[in-house]
């Protein structure tokens, strides 16, 4: 993505003067635009904000800087699965409105030296948000790496008990993976972070239970190194 957009812009979008998360403004195929360097996917990526009636000019312009490159368009089944396999979430599709920072093993991402008050901190400190018995998300690695676990369906720790069964999370996200070659989940489960590695049971509506063990919801470049060369 760099090499196509280096032969259309007219700015230094090299990783030394351009870092991961920035914006600069630039023109790209002879039209004044923003450039970010953002990424849905976890990969090494641009994107480009033009005024509307010059999108298609500088479609055209990025796709013929890119033949020799051999780009191509890609849909959202493709984005949707290299971003899940970052362990990179849609809200409001692997989180609702009970799913807070620390259930997502994320809340570094609060500023905590924050002198004044902001909207949510007193959720944010309620001991309800802290209990390690909340639903947290997790990855899910499929007993057998071809079945795609249906997204929705419902989890439970132990396999033989009577039903109504006992239910602790459920599948936010699933897909099949053809760059890591097997199949893959993202989850919610009732203490999730704490127990990597521990084997889950998921019955289906067939009457079929699959087996799946909990593991990091990140599977692919783990460090990050892709998005930040």
């Amino acid at each position: 993505s760099r090499k196509v957009l280096e032969k259309i812009c007219d700015v230094d979008v090299s990783n030394d003067n351009f870092k991961y998360m920035d914006w600069i403004e630039a023109t790209v195929a002879g039209v004044k635009a923003r450039i970010f360097r953002i990424s849905f996917t976890g990969e090494l990526s641009f994107e480009i904000n033009v005024q509307a009636n010059f999108g298609m000019q500088t479609w055209k312009a990025v796709m013929a800087a890119g033949e020799e490159f051999n780009i191509t368009p890609y849909g959202t089944e493709t984005m949707h699965i290299l971003r899940a396999e970052k362990g990179f979430i849609i809200v409001g599709q692997d989180t609702d409105g009970s799913v807070t920072p620390q259930d997502l093993d994320m809340d570094w991402v609060v500023g905590k030296k924050k002198e004044f008050s902001f909207i949510g901190k007193r959720s944010w400190t309620r001991f309800d948000n802290k209990r390690d018995d909340r639903k947290q998300m997790v990855g899910l690695k499929p007993k057998d790496p071809t079945f795609v676990l249906p997204e929705g369906a419902q989890i439970v720790f132990e396999k033989n008990q009577p039903i109504p069964m006992k239910m602790v999370g459920h599948v936010t996200s699933s897909y099949y993976s053809a760059c890591m070659g097997y199949s893959f989940a993202l989850a919610v489960v009732k203490g999730g972070i704490s127990r990597k590695g521990e084997r889950v049971f998921l019955p289906l509506s067939d009457g079929t239970t699959v087996e799946a063990e909990i593991c990091s919801p990140v599977f692919y470049d783990p460090k990050g190194d892709r998005q930040h060369v």
